[in-house]
């Protein structure tokens, strides 16, 4: 049984590790993306608009692609490559893609026509200035069409995940930003290349997958009928799933509509929530995102199979292994947000006024970020089972958290109240999520998972007093930051020995062994 759970932990690190490897790429172009934006527009109208503009479509994207994607086609598409033949495997394949189409083509065209209306609900402080709105309106019509690329780039990334394929899917959201890259310096500080920037990389995301997917065998059809077995199970999961979305994308489209108030919480708002949580994304990005994308076939082949004791394994390995990096991320972030915003963001338009605003949201991010990693994982655990409702409930208590918090903290604390009442809503959704999957599935390990998270913690505090008196020690922004980075790994290896974090010799093993 410990070969087969090494098997199962092994296969899973070595997807994870695929997705991740992508993701860091990807991640790290998005830097550069970012770092340009900063340095053009700073934190101000053109800043705030693209952010709004841009976040709408990816936040339907959000509902019907990816979300979709983990929640229903990955465990129904499983389930078929497995009880079914390659015929209905593709046959389902097509009838699902034929229903997007129809839909996403439909939200597409209602979202361009009713633009203002959806800028008013997600930025209703944007109302107080003609200019902003206008343009965000104008801006977000040309967007808009990016969430039928982007949602189809997901759906097939979904079909190639559910065959084992992680590679392509992995790597092509490089694409969306070379493509932001090169139309931002093409057009300077003319917002609209952003734009045009965004739709070509989703379509470029797109087909990219398509030779991969042709040669697995998919062929286009137009289906007989769309009224699927498959099609009405996906469907079933698809609108709990919809609901609960993911939380951190929830909380963060609460954020936008309170970071809009920019009488309360200061000019850039938007903006500077969107540069502290493109910092808080690079680790969940590039681990959490990857363990739990990578854990769900896995985890949905093992609830196929009824072998619970596996299952069990694979959610304590998962829920640890989050934690492992994500705690160390968490600080690190926290004890240097002011610097590495500095670093990273600092010169042409975003000036000292933007790079304190953003060091002091990205701080109150770090709270949580080790709470939104293991709400990824654990929402895999539900999807698995074919349960998208429980999350679905979570994520309605963690929205109406994040309101609540929001309201109460965005007065004293101005913008950084936000970034905290995010924080806090994640920690009682993990709380609630973690209890209820603990009633569902039995002991998984929480024992073992409590002693290593508080090993891990305490690994991380010690990696973090070191980070903290590293700072300053090199003048030289870059070699600083590389000086840091350094001593933060090397740090926190020394800890996890100290204080025996067993998941540091499984991660070695597991290399060791690939």
């Amino acid at each position: 049984m410990s070969i087969d759970k090494d098997q199962s932990n092994l296969a899973v690190a070595k997807s994870a590790g695929i997705i991740g490897l992508g993701t860091f790429v990807s991640r790290l172009l998005g830097f550069v993306r970012d770092v340009i934006i900063a340095r053009l527009f700073g934190v101000y109208l053109y800043a705030q608009v693209f952010v709004i503009a841009f976040k709408i479509p990816n936040l339907f994207r959000d509902f019907v692609g990816e979300g979709a994607t983990n929640a229903a086609f990955v465990p129904i598409f499983s389930e078929y490559k497995i009880k079914h033949s390659k015929d209905e495997f593709w046959e389902l394949a097509n009838v699902m893609l034929n229903i997007l189409l129809v839909i996403l083509m439909s939200i597409t065209v209602l979202g361009i026509i009713f633009s203002p209306f959806i800028v008013r609900l997600i930025a209703p402080g944007f109302l107080a200035t003609a200019e902003k709105f206008a343009l965000t309106v104008k801006l977000n019509r040309i967007i808009f069409p990016y969430i039928l690329l982007i949602s189809l780039a997901a759906y097939a990334t979904a079909l190639l995940n559910s065959l084992r394929h992680f590679a392509v899917p992995a790597f092509a959201p490089c694409l969306l930003n070379i493509s932001i890259i090169i139309f931002a310096l093409i057009f300077g500080e003319g917002v609209k290349g952003l734009a045009l920037g965004v739709l070509i990389g989703g379509a470029l995301q797109l087909v990219v997958q398509i030779p991969v997917l042709y040669k697995k065998g998919f062929r286009f059809k137009l289906p007989k009928t769309l009224n699927h077995p498959g099609a009405r199970a996906i469907r079933r999961l698809m609108l709990p799933r919809i609901l609960s979305s993911c939380i951190y994308q929830v909380n963060n489209f609460v954020d936008s509509i309170f970071g809009s108030l920019f009488w309360i919480v200061g000019e850039g708002g938007v903006a500077v929530l969107y540069f502290s949580y493109r910092l808080i994304q690079f680790p969940l990005g590039i681990f959490s995102n990857a363990i739990s994308q990578a854990i769900l076939p896995t985890l949905s082949r093992q609830a196929i199979a009824e072998d619970s004791s596996a299952l069990k394994q694979t959610l304590s390995f998962g829920l640890r292994a989050v934690f492992f990096v994500m705690l160390p991320a968490g600080v690190f972030l926290m004890v240097l947000a002011g610097p590495l915003v500095n670093y990273l963001f600092f010169g042409g338009k975003f000036d000292a006024y933007s790079a304190r605003l953003t060091s002091e949201a990205l701080f109150f991010y770090g709270i949580g970020l080790s709470a939104y990693g293991a709400n990824k994982v654990l929402q895999s655990y539900f999807f698995s089972m074919k349960d998208t409702l429980t999350p679905a409930k979570v994520s309605a208590l963690g929205l109406a958290l994040n309101i609540v918090l929001n309201i109460i903290l965005m007065f004293p604390l101005k913008i950084a109240g936000i970034a905290l009442a995010t924080s806090i809503s994640g920690v009682i959704t993990f709380c609630v999520l973690f209890l209820l999957a603990l009633r569902k599935a039995g002991d998984f390990g929480v024992g073992e998972i409590k002693l290593s998270f508080l090993r891990i913690l305490a690994s991380s505090l010690g990696m973090g007093a070191v980070c903290y008196f590293s700072c300053g020690i090199i003048t030289n922004k870059f070699l600083s930051l590389i000086f840091i980075l350094i001593a933060a790994l090397f740090s926190y290896v020394f800890f996890c020995f100290i204080f025996r974090v067993k998941e540091l010799r499984q991660v070695w093993g597991l290399v060791k062994r690939k």
